[in-house]
């Protein structure tokens, strides 16, 4: 195997063998129309990708602060410092930012790239819908101060085949063994 990937996810199409999710969601969005034809938008759509990974690594690490390694309760002193920042600092920021691309798609604020749906947009739902899970407490107050990114968080959810996946038993639900998990004293 010429470019062996490090770790799942990998997506294997053909003779090729695709690693990273963004990397994967960049292939995947550009045969099924998840993604600009141009090579500025598809590039534009993968950094905001990048930068909904960086954020959910965030996320997790809240409750993995020393080592993903080590179990919670091994560093749950540690993680009440860091949620502590998440909620009030990063969270906010993140969630700012993505308020001002919404606000500043010249195509409308209904998408982050263009006026269609991208793979960008169904991650930053499914990011905001984790959260929603992890930190109930600070996602209602966001919600209703990030409201662009909440209309589009509930706009994804409403598009038939979504609504039509959240509604059957093939969704996983969010616990404690995923990226967002909900420690109710993380959540203040």
């Amino acid at each position: 195997m010429p470019h062996p990937p490090f770790a799942p996810p990998f997506l294997r199409s053909g003779r090729r063998l695709i690693g990273q999710t963004a990397n994967i969601l960049a292939f995947l969005g550009a045969r099924h129309g998840l993604a600009p034809a141009s090579d500025d938008g598809r590039a534009w759509t993968n950094q905001l990708q990048l930068t909904i990974a960086d954020f959910v690594q965030e996320a997790h690490d809240v409750h993995h602060p020393i080592a993903s390694s080590l179990y919670y309760e091994d560093q749950k002193r540690e993680a009440r410092r860091r949620a502590a920042d998440f909620v009030k600092n990063r969270i906010p920021k993140y969630l700012e930012y993505f308020e001002r691309v919404l606000a500043q798609n010249p195509a409308g604020d209904r998408y982050l790239v263009g006026a269609r749906l991208s793979y960008a947009d169904l991650s930053l739902f499914q990011t905001v819908a984790g959260l929603g899970y992890a930190y109930p407490g600070a996602m209602r107050s966001a919600g209703r101060r990030y409201r662009k990114v909440t209309a589009l968080h509930d706009r994804v959810a409403e598009r038939p085949p979504i609504a039509a996946y959240l509604a059957s038993p093939r969704r996983i639900a969010f616990n404690e063994m995923g990226i967002f998990r909900h420690y109710p004293e993380l959540d203040r």
